[in-house]
């Protein structure tokens, strides 16, 4: 933890404050150290920079849940167009 810390410029409490909020969950080795990944540095970078302009720490794991959620629906529909236009190929002339 302290080295993920370290990398994001931030503290050891933010990055346990993210985790309760559910942000991120770490994963912890056998004894007992979280663990963090890539996917979770970035994460955790973005709700850095997103408190550090101000955003109260719990809205800007919000936020970010959100943003991701949006991504992954954003993601789902491209794939059911693409679906739908390959079904109906004289739709599209």
């Amino acid at each position: 933890m302290g080295r993920a810390a370290e990398t994001l410029g931030t503290t050891q409490g933010f990055l346990r404050a993210i985790g309760e909020a559910r942000l991120i969950t770490p994963l912890r080795s056998a004894g007992g150290h979280r663990r963090y990944s890539r996917y979770h540095l970035r994460i955790a970078a973005h709700a850095r920079e997103l408190v550090e302009h101000g955003t109260p720490i719990e809205a800007a794991c919000r936020i970010i849940i959100l943003e991701d959620q949006l991504e992954e629906a954003q993601r789902i529909n491209d794939e059911y167009r693409r679906a739908a236009g390959s079904a109906n190929p004289a739709s599209a002339a």
